[in-house]
């Protein structure tokens, strides 16, 4: 975010940590829940989800922001996979936070963090997540 007079503005937002860690990298953000398992391609890392808004995108090494996950518990798994076969993300946010995405980043050792206002980040911006903030620039 860059106001006026060309200065950069720096936005700290504060969330509960769900998995501990540092990451940076530039967010890719959806309004959309998240099905990992038959949603996203374990090898790749791309959205194929039909009719989601990040279909097509890839999540690997991004800061990936929704609001929550969905669908089957196997979604921990397949982020395990993500991580295994490098195209995982570098980290998440959440609004909420849920037991499979919870449990996927735990495994996996995503930093994640949730109760965060994610209409405050946009695609694009660059975000850290550093303990249980998430400092977007």
């Amino acid at each position: 975010m860059r106001p006026s007079g060309g200065d950069w503005k720096m936005e700290q937002l504060k969330g509960r940590i769900i998995y501990k860690g540092k990451a940076e990298a530039e967010a890719l953000v959806t309004s959309q829940p998240i099905s990992f398992y038959g949603g996203v391609d374990p090898n790749t890392g791309v959205v194929i989800e039909k009719g989601h808004e990040l279909q097509g995108q890839s999540v690997r090494g991004k800061i990936l922001v929704f609001p929550q996950g969905k669908g089957s518990t196997v979604g921990s798994y397949t982020l395990y996979r993500l991580k295994k076969n490098g195209a995982a993300p570098a980290g998440m946010i959440n609004r909420e936070c849920e037991t499979i995405i919870a449990v996927g980043a735990i495994i996996s050792e995503i930093p994640t963090v949730d109760k965060i206002d994610i209409a405050k980040i946009k695609t694009g911006n660059r975000v850290r997540i550093d303990g249980p903030n998430a400092i977007i620039s």
